[in-house]
C-alpha cells in the first residue's frame, strides 16, 4: 500500500466515523448497502478512466457514452428482444470500438485526448437524442429480466452485486496493473512517452490499450446505469458522470500529469467521493451542492497532488546534497 493510499483510508475513516457521529443513520445496513451499490456503479468506470489518466491523458465522453449505449441497450431488449447476454456484450464492444476510434483519432491523427473525447461527449450525446427522437428510453411495463436483474440491480445479504463486480474488476485491474508487463509499460508511457520509446515499448499499443480498456468499462456501466435506473433521458442520463471517473481516480493518486496511480487508490476514491455525497445528503446540504462538493475535491486532489510532487522533489535535492557533501574530498586533503 502507497502512503497515498494509506492517508485516503485513514481520511475515509475520519470522515466516516464523523459523519456516524453528526447523523447516526450513515451507518444503518440500508444506507451502507445503497452506498456500497453507488460506490460499484461509478467505480466500475473510474477504473478505466485512472488507466487513462496514468497514460498522462483524459477521457471526458463517459457520460454521453453512458446515454448512447443505454438507449441502445434498452431498445435491442425491448425493440428487439435479444438475448441479454448479447447486448451486453456488444454494449462492452461497443465500448472498446469507440476506445479504439478515440486511441487512432489521439495517436494517428495527432489530436489532443481533451480536444477528442470532448467532440466525443457532444457527439455521443446527440446521437441518442437523435435516436430517441428526444424521447425518453425505457422497459415495457412488466418488462423483466430475472437472471439480468440479479447481476446489476441484485443483492445477496444486502451486498449489492454491482458492488461484488466493481471489486472483482478492480482486482483483475490491480492484478494488470501492477503485476503485469504491461502495467510497467503504462506507468513508464505515461511518466515519459519519448524515453519509453526508445527503451523498446511499443507506446502507441500501450496508450491504445488503455482507451480500450477504459472504454470497454465504460460500456459495462452503461448497462449497470441502465437497468439501475431503468429508464434513460438522453439529454440528461449521465451527464457529468465523466467528472465522477476522473475525480475518483485523482482522489486516488492518479497524477494527471501521468505515470503514477493505483487500482487500490481508485478504489479509495470512489469510495471517499460516494461518502461525501451520502454526507451531503444526510446533513442536509442543499443537493444543489452536489456539483460544489465534487470541485472542491477534484481542486484540494490536485493541489495534494502538487505539493506531493514538489515534497519529493525538495527531498531528492535534499538527499543528492548530502551524498555529494559525504563523497566531497575534504578541504584540507588537496592543501597538503
Amino acid at each position: 500500500m502507497l502512503k497515498k493510499d494509506l492517508s485516503l483510508l485513514v481520511l475515509i475513516l475520519v470522515i466516516g466515523c464523523a459523519t456516524a457521529f453528526l447523523n447516526p443513520r450513515f451507518i444503518s445496513p440500508i444506507n451502507l448497502s445503497n452506498t456500497a451499490n453507488l460506490i460499484g456503479l461509478f467505480g466500475l468506470y473510474a477504473i478505466g478512466a485512472g488507466f487513462v489518466i496514468i497514460t498522462g491523458g483524459i477521457d471526458l465522453s463517459v457520460g454521453s457514452l453512458f446515454a448512447l449505449l443505454g438507449v441502445v441497450f434498452v431498445d435491442l431488449l425491448t425493440t428487439y428482444q435479444m438475448n441479454w447476454i448479447v447486448a451486453v456484450l456488444l454494449m462492452v464492444v461497443a465500448g472498446m470500438v469507440i476506445g479504439g476510434i478515440h486511441a487512432f483519432l489521439i495517436l494517428k491523427m495527432r489530436l489532443q485526448p481533451f480536444i477528442v473525447t470532448l467532440c466525443g461527449l457532444l457527439l455521443y450525446r446527440g446521437i441518442a437524442r437523435w435516436y430517441t427522437d428526444d424521447g425518453t428510453a425505457g422497459f415495457e411495463f412488466g418488462q423483466s429480466f430475472p437472471s439480468l436483474e440479479w447481476l446489476t440491480t441484485g443483492r445477496t445479504y444486502g451486498v449489492p452485486h454491482s458492488f461484488v463486480v466493481f471489486i472483482l474488476i478492480a482486482i483483475v485491474m490491480g492484478i494488470v496493473l501492477h503485476w503485469s508487463v504491461y502495467g510497467r509499460y503504462l506507468c513508464a508511457v505515461g511518466k515519459n512517452e519519448e524515453a519509453a520509446r526508445y527503451s523498446g515499448i511499443h507506446t502507441g499499443a500501450v496508450i491504445a490499450a488503455a482507451y480500450v480498456i477504459a472504454s470497454g468499462l465504460a460500456g459495462l456501466s452503461s448497462v449497470y446505469f441502465a437497468m439501475y435506473t431503468r429508464s434513460i433521458s438522453p439529454a440528461s442520463h449521465g451527464n457529468f458522470y465523466e467528472l465522477y471517473g476522473i475525480a475518483a481516480a485523482v482522489l486516488g493518486g492518479c497524477s494527471l500529469r501521468g505515470g503514477e496511480g493505483s487500482v487500490f487508490g481508485i478504489v479509495l476514491g470512489a469510495i471517499l467521493l460516494q461518502i461525501l455525497q451520502n454526507l451531503v445528503n444526510l446533513l442536509g446540504i442543499p443537493s444543489s451542492l452536489n456539483f460544489a462538493v465534487m470541485g472542491a475535491v477534484i481542486l484540494v486532489g490536485v493541489l495534494a497532488d502538487q505539493q506531493f510532487v514538489n515534497y519529493r522533489q525538495w527531498l531528492s535535492g535534499r538527499r543528492r546534497d548530502a551524498a555529494l557533501a559525504r563523497n566531497a574530498p575534504p578541504k584540507d586533503a588537496g592543501a597538503s
